[in-house]
């Protein structure tokens, strides 16, 4: 048997005591611990703290009699027992005094503020009892700043929350069949979840509690239980703790790939994503981002370099940058990012040579050049690229899409035989749509449809997708007829002509492209499977489209992913999040070339 409201609560206080520890400086084996309520809850949290290496002789736990000390024959069972010890302490008071660590799993209003004040220098309480704890943190903080404190609610910070460690400790624990549930595998849950809480909190967690920014420290010392990372982050450890102590009879081989198939249950995009990844971190690139002042980047930078796909570069103001860092819970001097001015590089000469040289004839001036330089930083983030200083870059946090293109189209050349134009992908019930042109062309020609077609095609054939193209209109071969569906007709009619290496088929509704099974009226067409690249009649479609299946749910879209240009260079959508920051970059890093 495993209670969650004993085992469970023990784990979550222990997750929280090692950080606590943490950020005090205080190590286990020195703190001392009272523990009021040593019922089954109270008494496994004691078990396991012992276990990770907290002193048996410091540690004082207290019933509703008073201490439990040897000796002791009143209200004494065998589980009590266990946990007596030589002292000549014998109430909550006289056992709280001069205490590092006070874990309550018993009264509303058990502690009182005379207790707290007596406590040592950097005191940890975790106030379990609920619906109402032991003592508020409002009354904590009263009588004592330097105070961590944690509640079993939700509306105060620090909760321990059960929820946190029953569902991935038996995820773990199940993956592996182990046999039982030892202190190892609980061990390595609460060192888990104190290392995630460490981690850059993501921005779905931050909409959980209405934008508020949280990060490590003595307000947040437990992961949130709205954290998506929970599921892939934990098990991992459960799982390796069930097969190094022998009781998981089913060995993961490769943890990596368990770790993966984890994040795919929760989310959708985890295995495209995680293609990408793996071939970034095979062979790493430097990125800028030109938003480099802006917080949201600056995490996703951090994240980016971190995660081992390469160096980030910030472009921005240094004493900016650095000032926003620490916003963000990141230490400018052990970060490790590197913060290039614009305006104070010495490549800024070499910059502004050759971009006047592309736009003197142009209606620029050398003066206006310099002033692109030191003052646009796409500019310069995208000359960092054109001279071979970045592999990729990503902006558009601060800018919108039209604007942040035009910038870097200033700078950079479209790729030969190219198309520039925007594809989404939406990843929906097991399968990946790349919808096109989703930026750029508001109404295209037949020429250009065709265009993109075959720049989308090829996108997908290097993300390792056979692609299988299909014209969309709101007519089927011909029926009815309209200006935009005779456009998609001249667009298949010139893809005859051509030799392509690519299924195509059109114009048709969505419902003929995806699904097989209604197309018994049309056996003509030439698709031998599902379309999984779908091209829009117009910019508006395609973008309506993407955006109302991503606010309906049941789909995620990526991108758009930039397309057409020379150098490797994304644009994320206005005001971005931290994750979809992160995912252009590497969808950058991807699309840069080969290093040799």
């Amino acid at each position: 048997m495993f209670h969650d409201d004993q085992h469970g609560t023990a784990i979550i206080c222990a997750a929280g005591l090692i950080n606590a520890c943490h950020i005090t400086g205080k190590k286990l084996e020195d703190v001392k611990v009272v523990l009021n309520g040593p019922g089954a809850a109270g008494i496994a949290s004691l078990e396991l703290i012992k276990a990770m290496g907290v002193r048996a002789e410091n540690c004082i736990a207290v019933d509703s009699k008073g201490v439990l000390y040897r000796g002791r024959t009143e209200g004494m069972n065998q589980w009590k027992s266990a946990h007596a010890v030589e002292t000549d302490k014998r109430t909550l008071a006289e056992a709280v005094k001069g205490a590092d660590v006070l874990l309550g799993l018993s009264a509303k209003g058990a502690f009182t503020p005379e207790m707290i004040a007596s406590m040592a220098p950097n005191p940890v309480i975790f106030a379990m009892a609920n619906p109402d704890p032991e003592i508020t943190p409002e009354e904590v903080h009263a009588v004592r700043k330097d105070a961590i404190m944690g509640t079993g609610r939700s509306d105060y910070p620090n909760q321990v929350n059960n929820v946190l460690g029953f569902p991935y400790i038996f995820r773990g624990a199940l993956d592996v069949r182990a046999r039982r549930v030892n202190h190892e595998m609980k061990i390595a849950c609460a060192n888990a979840l104190a290392m995630l809480a460490r981690e850059d909190v993501p921005d779905e967690v931050a909409a959980a509690y209405h934008g508020r920014q949280l990060k490590f420290g003595p307000q947040y010392i437990i992961p949130s239980a709205f954290d998506p990372r929970l599921i892939w982050y934990v098990p991992p450890f459960v799982a390796q703790a069930a097969m190094d102590t022998g009781v998981a009879r089913k060995p993961i081989e490769d943890m990596d790939a368990y770790r993966a198939s984890l994040a795919q249950r929760l989310d959708p995009t985890a295995g495209f994503l995680q293609k990408i990844a793996g071939a970034v971190l095979a062979n790493p690139k430097r990125i800028v981002f030109a938003e480099g002042e802006d917080p949201s980047v600056i995490r996703a930078a951090y994240a980016y370099q971190t995660g081992g796909y390469g160096k980030a570069i910030l472009c921005g103001r240094e004493n900016l940058v650095a000032e926003n860092m620490r916003v963000v819970g990141l230490d400018p001097e052990t970060a490790g990012l590197e913060i290039i001015n614009a305006r104070l590089s010495d490549r800024n000469p070499d910059y502004v040579d050759a971009l006047y040289a592309r736009l003197q004839r142009h209606g620029y001036l050398k003066r206006d050049v310099q002033r692109l330089i030191n003052q646009d930083r796409n500019s310069f983030a995208a000359s960092m690229v054109t001279h071979g200083e970045a592999d990729g870059m990503v902006t558009g946090v601060t800018r919108s899409f039209d604007q942040a293109l035009e910038d870097v189209l200033r700078v950079v050349d479209p790729a030969p035989g190219g198309r520039i134009m925007g594809m989404s992908v939406v990843l929906a019930k097991g399968r990946t749509i790349f919808v096109a042109d989703t930026n750029v062309t508001e109404l295209p020609e037949a020429e250009e449809l065709v265009e993109i077609a075959c720049e989308a095609a090829r996108a997908v054939t290097r993300l390792g997708f056979k692609p299988r193209v299909a014209f969309m209109s709101y007519s089927t071969f011909g029926n009815p007829m309209g200006l935009r569906s005779e456009k998609v007709r001249e667009a298949v009619a010139m893809l005859d002509e051509m030799d392509v290496d690519f299924e195509y088929e059109g114009e048709m509704p969505p419902e003929l492209a995806l699904d097989p099974e209604k197309r018994a009226n049309y056996p003509f067409m030439r698709l031998t499977d599902s379309a999984n690249i779908l091209i829009m009649p117009a910019i508006h479609a395609a973008s309506i489209s993407t955006k109302l299946v991503q606010s309906l749910g049941g789909a995620t879209v990526i991108g758009p992913v930039l397309l057409g240009l020379s150098k490797s260079v994304q644009i994320t959508p206005l005001s971005a999040s931290v994750s979809r920051i992160l995912n252009m970059a590497m969808m950058a890093a991807y699309d840069a070339p080969a290093e040799g």
